[in-house]
């Protein structure tokens, strides 16, 4: 039976010790009103959402800690490691970028890669061997019901600015009149094709006509992109993308294979409400 208890009074004993205001309590973790709404914030759900998802956080961090699944620091480093190549930076850029365009510093970095590697384990656990390998008319169909998803810019149109100053920088995307010889710009067409998930997603969520977080350039310096234009999105086709349906198939099956598991988890955990969420 779902052990779901209701209570605007603190049960005795828990939270005269507890700061932020406890909210929920999982299996004896707990979840505050400033979680729910940094999560609200951050991710920008719903308070309902956002309730949900960290519920099944605490659920899935307490299945780690019963499956005993382990992370060590070195599968973290070479992890990142590996995502700072990919961008053509050095694990200490690449830090510096996560700052300068998302606000994460580099022990949030790890805290992330470490969660992630710890959920991908834990996910292989539960759902992986659940899932078979889909047939080419599987993949197929899944393709024709999610071809939007497929769908990319052909290429972005920017100016290329990099400086070793980065104050120089910061001013040149305050006033675009800017002018500082300490800085080099250089116009080109990126081909989505031809750079990184990492800058693919960057360009992206720059909006057109403004400039893009400043990132290390890999040589020691700084650098920004100016977005001047996105060309029209192209279908990139079924054979060029076969690889990415079939893992997003993949991941959709597991995803869901998880949610069935975490579901019926939910229903028998020990979960306490211990504030009204209004």
């Amino acid at each position: 039976m779902y052990k779901f208890l209701l209570s605007i009074v603190c049960v005795a004993g828990l939270s005269a010790k507890m700061v932020g205001g406890v909210a929920i309590v999982v299996k004896d973790k707990a979840i505050t009103l400033y979680d729910i709404q940094k999560e609200m914030e951050s991710s920008n759900v719903s308070k309902e959402m956002a309730t949900n998802g960290l519920i099944r956080q605490k659920l899935e961090e307490a299945e780690i800690v019963d499956r005993k699944i382990k992370v060590t620091s070195g599968e973290v480093y070479d992890d990142i490691k590996l995502t700072a190549k990919r961008n053509n930076m050095s694990v200490n850029d690449f830090y510096e970028a996560a700052l300068n365009s998302r606000g994460i510093s580099s022990s949030d970095v790890k805290k992330k890669v470490k969660q992630k590697l710890q959920a991908t384990k834990l996910y292989q656990a539960i759902a992986y061997s659940k899932i078979s390998q889909p047939t080419d008319t599987q993949v197929k169909e899944y393709y024709e019901l999610h071809k939007s998803n497929f769908e990319h810019p052909s290429s972005f149109n920017v100016v290329i600015y990099q400086s070793n100053n980065k104050g120089a920088l910061e001013a040149k995307e305050q006033n675009p009149m800017f002018y500082s010889p300490e800085i080099q710009s250089n116009e080109q067409v990126l081909p989505y094709s031809r750079i990184s998930p990492e800058l693919a997603g960057l360009l992206s969520r720059t909006p057109v006509n403004s400039f893009s977080p400043i990132v290390p350039d890999g040589k020691g310096g700084y650098m920004s992109f100016y977005v001047k234009e996105v060309e029209s999105a192209e279908e990139a086709g079924f054979e060029k993308m076969k690889g990415q349906i079939t893992n997003a198939w993949m991941s959709e099956k597991r995803e869901s294979v998880l949610s069935d598991y975490f579901a019926r988890l939910r229903d028998n955990a020990d979960i306490q409400v211990m504030r009204t969420l209004n």
